[in-house]
């Protein structure tokens, strides 16, 4: 079995789920986000981690996230050679979601006492990010 990786769509979908948090953390959820997370503007300037350090961060776990995804895409369409290639990323980022994403997040709900709500918040976002880095993925030329 060969594993080929495009290198380029995994750049690329590192950055769309860059794109997608800052997106669902910024102007679409993060007022709400802010709240079930207790932060306010005092608290958030008091933080250990510097946005810029953040960032950096974000973009190492990202590009990971999407070189393993694309990996898990390639395992998928070997094992079910008759499935289409947007059919395997799709089944596979739900699939990688449900079993490592969403059970991780689920985590700091209950053993964090977060709010379930933002626990839904997450893990929604993290199932968005997942299914448009596997399109990027499958529907790279």
């Amino acid at each position: 079995m060969e594993i080929s990786i495009n290198y380029l769509a995994v750049v690329v979908a590192a950055i769309a789920n860059m794109a997608v948090g800052y997106l669902w953390y910024g102007p679409v959820f993060g007022k709400q986000w802010k709240a079930l997370m207790g932060f306010t503007p005092e608290s958030m300037k008091q933080m250990k981690i510097t946005p810029q350090m953040a960032m950096v961060g974000g973009v190492v776990t990202s590009l990971i996230m999407a070189y393993v995804l694309a990996h898990f895409i390639n395992l998928g369409m070997a094992y079910f050679p008759d499935a289409s290639a947007l059919k395997a990323g799709i089944h596979t980022a739900f699939w990688a979601w449900l079993g490592f994403t969403a059970t991780t997040i689920a985590s700091s709900f209950l053993w964090e006492g977060k709010p379930f709500n933002l626990f839904l918040l997450n893990a929604s976002q993290s199932f968005v990010a997942l299914i448009v880095m596997s399109l990027i993925l499958v529907l790279w030329p």
